[in-house]
Order: C-alpha cells, then structure tokens, then sequence
C-alpha cells in the first residue's frame, strides 16, 4: 500500500494500436492527465502507458500498474467498443477480483444522453488490490463527461480499498457517508 503522505500514483493507459505504433498522436491519455490536473486538490505522479490493443499487454501493463507501481487508480481509454481488437474489459475483467459494474452503467447512461451509439460502449470497472481499474472510451470529448459522472464516487471506494485519499476540486465534491 502506498503511504498515505505520498503522492497519489495514478496509471493512464492508452490502449490503441494506432496510437501505439504512432500513426496517430495518442490523445486520450494526455485528456486523463488533464483532467486530473484540474479536479485533484491533492498532490498525484502519473503513471503513463501507450499500448495496443493486445489482451496480454493490457493485463500485463494493468497488473503492473496496480501490483509493481502500485497505483490506487488506474484509467484506461480506448477498446471499450464493439470492434474485433476492443478488448479492454476483457483484459480488466482478467485482472480483477471484484468488478464494478456501476461505473459502466453510470458512465453509458451519462454518454447517451450526448450520443445514441454510447449503449456500444462497454465501459467497465474492477478493483485489484488497492487499486481502482476504471475503463474509459477512446474518445477524449467523453472522457471528461464519463470521469464527472462517476468521480464523486472513486475517493470513498479508493478510500474502502485502503488506497490514498483523493479530494476533488473544480465543482466536483467527493461523496464520503458521514
């Protein structure tokens, strides 16, 4: 577990075989960044990864995220479609020895109301260990409407796991029952 004084490691993974082989600038993990920038008041070190769309190299890099860098959050963006290579919740499901399926629901249902195609996406979540896998789309406009709806929920379940505690800032309130 990581001291509580420490800064709080949070590992961004980019899964995308484009962006990994750099036909494209990856643009989904800078968008974490910098969402994290902005709504986190309290000191955090990213932890950074740009990968492809590969079940092993997904369940490698998230269980080393969490178990070697030790990370109490670890966002993932891209594969979370319908397409032959998505296979991002598969890898976290692998991984995971609770799942989360609350995120899911919460982050599609928030995305539809901005896009029909959002009941496509199989955003996920799992815990493994003391760290929180949560499962982003690709697309970096969603990012950030998929990370406000479920925010205020991830300090308390960091919390539960024995993680660090998070504090929010910039409109967004951690919910924490009394």
């Amino acid at each position: 577990m990581t001291e509580k004084t420490s800064p709080a490691k949070i590992g961004i993974v980019t899964v995308s075989d484009r962006a990994s082989s750099g036909v494209y600038q990856d643009r989904g993990g800078p968008a974490i960044h910098e969402y994290f920038t902005k709504h986190l008041s309290n000191t955090w070190q990213p932890v950074a990864r740009v990968i492809a769309d590969e079940i092993d190299l997904v369940t490698a890099t998230l269980r080393e995220l969490a178990d070697v860098e030790q990370c109490c959050l670890i966002v993932t963006t891209g594969g979370t479609g319908p397409a032959i290579r998505d296979i991002t919740p598969q890898a976290t499901e692998q991984v995971c020895e609770k799942m989360m399926p609350g995120f899911g629901e919460l982050m599609r249902i928030t995305s539809l109301k901005v896009v029909p195609t959002a009941i496509l996406s199989r955003q996920t979540a799992g815990i493994r260990g003391s760290s929180l896998i949560i499962n982003l789309p690709g697309k970096p406009s969603s990012i950030s409407e998929c990370l406000d709806a479920v925010m205020p929920a991830v300090p308390y379940c960091i919390d539960l796991i024995n993680g660090p505690r998070l504090e929010l800032t910039n409109g967004l309130v951690a919910f924490r029952p009394k």
